[in-house]
C-alpha cells in the first residue's frame, strides 16, 4: 500500500524576522520559534535555541542568527543543555512528513524521480533533502530506490514466467543492472532465485552448544546461513522454508564446517575462518562489516555504531540492519547494546545474547 501524499506544516519564519520579535520569543520560550532563529550569548560564548532552559541572558550580551552554522562561524559554540543542532519537535515533524512524502514518490514513479525532483517536492534544497534523508533512513534516495527495485525484483522473479520478464517488472531498463545488482542482494543468480533457488545446493549440518543447537547452511559461496534453538527440526524447517526449492541436503562431510562454529561459540577470540555469503543492502552490508570489527568481549551502541559508518543519525536503520542478520556469531550482532548498556532485541532471543557476551567476557 503506498504512502498518502502530504502537505507539510512549514515554521512562520516570518513572525520572527526582527530582533525586538525575537527578544520576546526568548523571554516567553515561544515554542513556535524554534527552528526559527538561534540566539548567541556574548559574556558566554554560546548559542541556543529560543526555548533554552538556561539562565536568561541579558538583552545587551544577546545576538541573532538565522542558522546553527551562521552562529558556530560568529565563534559560538553550541549549548550542551538545549543542543541546537538538532531538530526541534516541530522539525521532527516536518522531515518525518517529507521523507514519507518523498519515499511514496519513489514507489509511485517509474524511473525514480531525481534528487533535484524530489527535494522540490517536499520544499527543501536538494543538498538538505539528501542529509535529513540519510540521517533518517541511513542511505541516500537514489540507493533507497535502488533497494526499493531490488525488492521489486525479488517479487517479480517470484511471480514471473521468466527473468527476463521480471527484468522490466522490477523496473530495470537493461539485463546488466539487473544482474549486477540482484546477484549481490539475493546471493544466488536470478534465475535461482525466482525458482526459489531450485538449482541451488545448500548443504546444512546441526550440533549441540551452550546455546541449545546451532545450525550451520552454505552455498557453494559461503556460509548462508547460521541459526541458534532449541529443536534441531526446527531450524531445519525454517531453512527449507527460506530456501523452498533449493537441493537442501544435510551432508556428514559438512560437519568440518559445523564444528568449527561451535569451537568458535566457545572460543571467540578464536575467530571464524570461513566464507560468508551475505546477503543484504549495500547499508545492510556496511553496518554488518563494522559489526564483525567489534572485537570479542567489546560491545558498541546502536549509536556508537552509526557514527562508525559514518551515519550517525541513522541509528533505526543500523537496528533495523542487526535485526536482519541471519548469520549469527559470524557477524555479530549480539555485541551491539542499548546507549545505556542494556541489552535490546535479539533475533536468537534475549537470553541467548546474554550468555555469548558473557563468554566473551570471560575469555
Amino acid at each position: 500500500m503506498m504512502l498518502a501524499r502530504v502537505i507539510l506544516p512549514m515554521t512562520n519564519r516570518s513572525a520572527y524576522t526582527t530582533d525586538e520579535r525575537r527578544w520576546q520569543a526568548i523571554t516567553a520560550r515561544d515554542p513556535a520559534a524554534d527552528g526559527s532563529f538561534w540566539f548567541a550569548v556574548s559574556t558566554t560564548g554560546v548559542y541556543c535555541r529560543p526555548t533554552c532552559r538556561s539562565r536568561q541572558p541579558l538583552r545587551k550580551n544577546v545576538r541573532f542568527f538565522d542558522s546553527p552554522d551562521a552562529a558556530e562561524a560568529a565563534g559560538f559554540r553550541p549549548c550542551k543543555r538545549c543542543q541546537p543542532r538538532q531538530p526541534t519537535p516541530v522539525m521532527e515533524v516536518e522531515h518525518t512528513q517529507a521523507i514519507e512524502q518523498a519515499c511514496a514518490l519513489i514507489h509511485e514513479s517509474d524511473p525514480a524521480p531525481t534528487l533535484d525532483a524530489l527535494a522540490a517536492a517536499v520544499g527543501m534544497s536538494p543538498y538538505h533533502f539528501q542529509r535529513v534523508f540519510k540521517a533518517r533512513l541511513g542511505v541516500t534516495p537514489k540507493q533507497y530506490a535502488m533497494d526499493l527495485r531490488r525488492q521489486r525484483a525479488g517479487q517479480a522473479l517470484r511471480e514471473s514466467t521468466s527473468v527476463t520478464a521480471a527484468i522490466y517488472d522490477a523496473g530495470y531498463g537493461s539485463g546488466g543492472h539487473f544482474y549486477g545488482e540482484t546477484d549481490a542482494t539475493l546471493g544466488m543468480t536470478p534465475t535461482a532465485y525466482r525458482r526459489g533457488a531450485a538449482g541451488e545446493t545448500i548443504r546444512f549440518g546441526a550440533a549441540e552448544c551452550y546455546l541449545g543447537w546451532v545450525l550451520v547452511a552454505a552455498t557453494d559461496r559461503g556460509l548462508c546461513a547460521i541459526d541458534l534453538g532449541d529443536d534441531p527440526e526446527a531450524l531445519e524447517a525454517g531453512l527449507r522454508e527460506r530456501f523452498p526449492k533449493a537441493a537442501i541436503r544435510h551432508d556428514p562431510g559438512f560437519s568440518d564446517w559445523t564444528q568449527q562454529v561451535v569451537r568458535f561459540l566457545n572460543a571467540p577470540e578464536r575467530g571464524l575462518d570461513l566464507p560468508l555469503d551475505i546477503q543484504g543492502t549495500a547499508f545492510q552490508r556496511r553496518v554488518w562489516t563494522a559489526l564483525r570489527a567489534i572485537p570479542a568481549g567489546s560491545t558498541l551502541s546502536y549509536t556508537e555504531v552509526a557514527e562508525r559508518i559514518g551515519e550517525p543519525k541513522a541509528v533505526r536503520a543500523v537496528a533495523g540492519a542487526c535485526a536482519a542478520n541471519k548469520l549469527a556469531v559470524a557477524i555479530p550482532c549480539h555485541r551491539v547494546v542499548r546507549q545505556n548498556g542494556n541489552l535490546s532485541g535479539y533475533r536468537w532471543g534475549i537470553e541467548r545474547k546474554r550468555k555469548l557476551l558473557a563468554r566473551e567476557m570471560e575469555e
